[in-house]
């Protein structure tokens, strides 16, 4: 049995003690950003790391482990922003444990506190692309319509005419005349 503090031994080289744990998954719902103390910031998310795997006899599996996270500063502030329901994140971290007495009976508590958050790339969904569209339209075409107004002073209702409707009387002209 190894008694504490005791260092561990490789080709006669001591040793580090390791805690280093990387996760990939994705959040279970929003984090929630806590300011325990001034000048403190924590933020405290669920992570789910889904794993597939396949029995001998062919057929699929899958298990699904929960984590609590923790982040804590300027990376609490910005997870409680990213980090959003089933958002794709890896987290690199550490765990901690965490140990106290409730009616006389000794608990614990193991999490990760992460020293590093990815986000992974999310794919909108079509009906989100088709809005972003419109809405970059509906903004390209109020600036276009303040640049005209700024640039141009009061013209005549000629040059007030649009493309379009140059465009068509130019066709109807053309037409009438063989």
């Amino acid at each position: 049995m190894l008694r504490p503090g005791a260092k561990f031994y490789l080709c006669g080289v001591v040793m580090n003690q390791l805690n280093s744990i990387i996760l990939e998954g994705n959040v279970v719902k929003k984090a929630v950003l806590s300011k325990p103390t001034a000048g403190f910031v924590v933020c405290k998310f669920p992570l789910a790391v889904n794993r597939k795997t396949k029995s001998p006899d062919g057929e699929q599996h899958e298990e699904v482990s929960y984590f609590d996270i923790e982040t804590y500063g300027e990376m609490a502030e910005k997870c409680s922003k990213y980090c959003d329901k089933g958002q794709g994140i890896r987290v690199v971290g550490r765990l901690k444990q965490s140990r106290w007495k409730e009616n006389d009976v000794s608990k614990s508590k193991i999490y990760v506190v992460a020293e590093h958050v990815e986000y992974k790339f999310h794919k909108p969904k079509p009906e989100e692309v088709a809005q972003a569209a419109e809405e970059k339209a509906e903004v390209t075409e109020q600036a276009a319509a303040e640049a005209a107004a700024e640039s141009a002073p009061e013209a005549p209702a000629e040059a007030s005419k649009t493309q379009e409707v140059i465009a068509a009387e130019k066709a109807a002209e053309e037409a009438t005349v063989f």
